[in-house]
Parts: structure tokens; C-alpha cells; sequence
């Protein structure tokens, strides 16, 4: 371990350098690097110099990043390309006597379990919560999504910017000379040409 002047460890030893995994998943959550740096308690100038310096921040940086990147990535182009998907709605159904006796048994049961030293108004207490209804699922039905335009264009200007950006270079080769018939006219000429 590198020391400053006077032995002390430096902030990347004592405030990042064992947070490494959690750099990685704040930048894969969105964070961005000062974000991260305010996170580790360290100056947003020397964390930029820090992952400069030290490889292994760079990578858990980078690498964070990548899989959030890949995941819009890939959302994007869903979007632009259309999709398909599940729609299921559910109803709510009173559960038989022996169904909702059967649950409570249950949730008694596992609170016991986990609370041996349960008075029985407790106990009572657990037993009352579980509903007496459940979720039954009475249709399932196949949506689809259209491709989105405005996806596809953002898509197709950045993978493809020779053909999709807004700007186009043309190029022209000859001369840009056009033939005038009333070139070389003074201008006496040109009114008497008007006049007619």
C-alpha cells in the first residue's frame, strides 16, 4: 500500500479502494461519476484522477456501465422494432371455508415458527389478516406494440449516420456556370427588351 507524506493511506485506500463492487453497481443503477464520488466521500477532481490511476476503478466503473448500456441497448431497439406481450387480468373470488382455513393454519403455523414466545391475541391477530379472498386469473389475452418511429429514427441516425443523419454531404464536380442570353446587353438594350 502507497502511503503519503507522514504515513497516512491515501483516500483511494481508505475510501474506495474496498468499495469497488459497490462502484460497480451504483454506475450499473444510473449513477453517474460524481454521483459516485459524493457516494465514497471523495472530491469529484481526484475521483476523476483516481480512475485515471488506478486500473481496477476504471474496470468496476466500465464494467457497471456496460450492462446498463447492453439493457437500454436493447430496449431501444424492442421499441423501435414492435413487440408482443401477455396482458393477464385477474379477479378477485372468496376461497372455500377449508381453503381459508387451510392458509391460516399456514401463517399460523410459520409465525409460531419464528415467534415462540407469541401470546395467543397475537397469535389471533395473524390469523384475522389472511384474507379471505384470492386472485383467480379469468383472462389472458396477446397484445402487441407498434414500432416506434421516433426509436427507429434515434436508432438509425446513430448505428447508421451515413445514410440517416439530417445533415447530407453531396458532393459536385463540373462548374456551377449558367448560360444568360441577355449577358453582354447594356442596359439601353435591356429597356428596350423590357419595353417590347
Amino acid at each position: 500500500m502507497k502511503q503519503n507524506k507522514g504515513g497516512r493511506k491515501s483516500k483511494y485506500e481508505t475510501h474506495v479502494e474496498q468499495r469497488l463492487f459497490e462502484v460497480e453497481c451504483w454506475a450499473r443503477d444510473g449513477l453517474i461519476d460524481e454521483q459516485i464520488a459524493n457516494n465514497l466521500g471523495v472530491a469529484y477532481s481526484t475521483f476523476r484522477e483516481y480512475v485515471k490511476k488506478y486500473s481496477a476503478l476504471s474496470a468496476a466503473l466500465k464494467k457497471g456501465k456496460e450492462i446498463i448500456d447492453f439493457q437500454v441497448e436493447n430496449a431501444l431497439l424492442k421499441r423501435a422494432l414492435g413487440y408482443e406481450y401477455i396482458e393477464k387480468k385477474y379477479a378477485q373470488v372468496e376461497m372455500s371455508e377449508d381453503e381459508h382455513y387451510a392458509l391460516q393454519t399456514v401463517a399460523v403455523n410459520r409465525f409460531k415458527m419464528e415467534n415462540p414466545e407469541a401470546t395467543l391475541e397475537e397469535i389471533r391477530l395473524v390469523e384475522m389478516q389472511v384474507s379471505k379472498y384470492k386472485s383467480v386469473l379469468v383472462e389472458e389475452k396477446t397484445k402487441d406494440v407498434v414500432p416506434d418511429t421516433t426509436a427507429q429514427i434515434f436508432w438509425l441516425k446513430n448505428r447508421r449516420p451515413d445514410k440517416w443523419r439530417d445533415k447530407q454531404d453531396v458532393e459536385h464536380s463540373g462548374s456551377m456556370e449558367v448560360n444568360n442570353p441577355l449577358k453582354g446587353l447594356t442596359t439601353e438594350e435591356l429597356r428596350k427588351l423590357i419595353k417590347k
